[in-house]
């Protein structure tokens, strides 16, 4: 977690063709510097005023955009800023007058400042977001202030940035007065900032980091998540129910858990590696019946057939990972599965040590960005070259070709119990 946050803090994806990130917005609209992280203290005399009215109480020209409490089994826990605050509620304070004097002001008001993680609440990133909304042309909102504009009070949202142009705003934003066609940076949750797709008040969405699509929707339920995936594994190891009921019940207990929901789990379908699937199963079936999985298998024990079983696995392995090179590790398992069960069966061996390697080797797509959707998924935001997997995936592969050619037939014998 703690690297996911990193990553997202620092922005590391190439800038070309790619959505913005959080980065990006904090340089553009000058936020360095301005976010802040303090606790509320017993004497404080915010204690017992809700955050929406903080300015009579010295915090003018600050956003509060949330407050953080501890949670459950160590987690956080962000609520809104508009309940009554409490002694050891700790604020994430967004600094939008650069006149004031930050640390004498906090301290002024019982504010003990704590370390803040990244940079701009970055990492709150799964929590706290960014977007970019443009007054339109019929927006009741032009001619008005940012502070009458009274954004947290309608839509849970803070100003914390301004473009009138090309030019960003660095002073305070509170009285500035919005004109059509200006760009307004919004902080605020994640649920509040997709609220505003609507055309609430004459904004217009103009987008969101791509950070947006890496939000947990649910990362409360994280402990009942665990315990959903631990009740799964522990079905499938000890197999009192099929491994195809077992992944069933996880995912109806899931979803009565309120860990996903329907929309969440139809969107988390990869739907081209399915209808791959779909699509290879029938061009396996017709080998088999063709003959076709028959004469590969001919073919490979011609080769190797007398050179013993390992070696058997070892070419199967190798025929596996080079056509998984160019063909989806997925297509290729379904492919090669038949053959290497045929090969077995010539053999008058046990199948299990032949369908596993198979597996393994579908899994070593290690050498091409395109043997399998992981490599290709990771391809854009690492700025990585097709000699980048060759370099790092061959040796890796050649050590999974070892692996498991010495344990895979000690696990599972190749000579069938009599």
């Amino acid at each position: 977690m703690l690297l996911a946050r990193r990553w997202l803090c620092t922005g590391a994806a190439p800038a070309s063709h790619r959505a913005p990130r959080l980065q990006d917005w904090i340089g553009q609209y000058r936020l360095e510097g301005r976010a802040f992280r303090a606790r509320v203290g017993a004497e404080s005399p915010l204690v017992g005023r809700a955050g929406t009215g903080l300015e009579e109480a010295g915090l003018a020209g600050w956003n509060l955009l949330a407050v953080e409490q501890a949670g459950r089994f160590g987690q956080r826990r962000l609520r809104s800023p508009t309940r009554r605050l409490h002694a050891g509620d700790v604020l994430l304070l967004d600094l939008g007058d650069p006149r004031i004097d930050a640390g004498q002001r906090l301290a002024a008001l019982g504010l003990q400042v704590l370390p803040l993680e990244g940079t701009y609440f970055c990492g709150y990133a799964n929590d706290i977001g960014l977007a970019e909304l443009m007054v339109g042309a019929n927006s009741p909102l032009a001619g008005t202030s940012a502070n009458r504009a009274r954004l947290r009070d309608r839509h849970d949202l803070a100003v914390v940035g301004l473009r009138k142009g090309r030019t960003a705003e660095v002073r305070d934003l509170a009285d500035e007065p919005l004109e059509i066609g200006d760009t307004l940076l919004v902080a605020g949750p994640w649920p509040a900032i997709r609220a505003l797709g609507s055309g609430a008040d004459g904004l217009i969405l103009l987008g969101m980091p791509s950070e947006a699509d890496e939000v947990a929707p649910a990362a409360g339920r994280a402990p009942a998540a665990l315990a959903c995936l631990a009740l799964t594994i522990m079905l499938m190891v000890s197999g009192v129910v099929p491994n195809v009921h077992a992944a069933l019940l996880g995912c109806l207990l899931m979803g009565l858990a309120g860990c996903i929901d329907l929309r969440s789990a139809y969107r988390a379908i990869h739907w081209p590696s399915l209808v791959l699937i779909v699509g290879m199963l029938p061009f396996s079936l017709a080998l088999q019946r063709t003959g076709g999985v028959d004469l590969a298998a001919d073919l490979l024990l011609d080769l190797v057939g007398d050179a013993g079983p390992r070696v058997v696995l070892a070419a199967i392995f190798v025929v596996t990972a080079v056509f998984g090179m160019f063909i989806s590790n997925t297509a290729i398992a379904v492919l090669m599965a038949p053959v290497a069960l045929a090969v077995a069966q010539h053999l008058g061996m046990s199948p299990y040590p032949f369908a596993m390697t198979v597996a393994l080797a579908a899994s070593a797509a290690f050498m091409t960005p395109v043997s399998s959707p992981v490599n290709a998924l990771v391809v854009g935001p690492g700025g990585y070259r097709f000699g980048d997997f060759v370099r790092i995936g061959t040796p890796l592969a050649l050590i999974a070709l070892l692996v498991t050619v010495l344990l895979v037939p000690w696990l599972w014998p190749l000579h069938p119990a009599a």
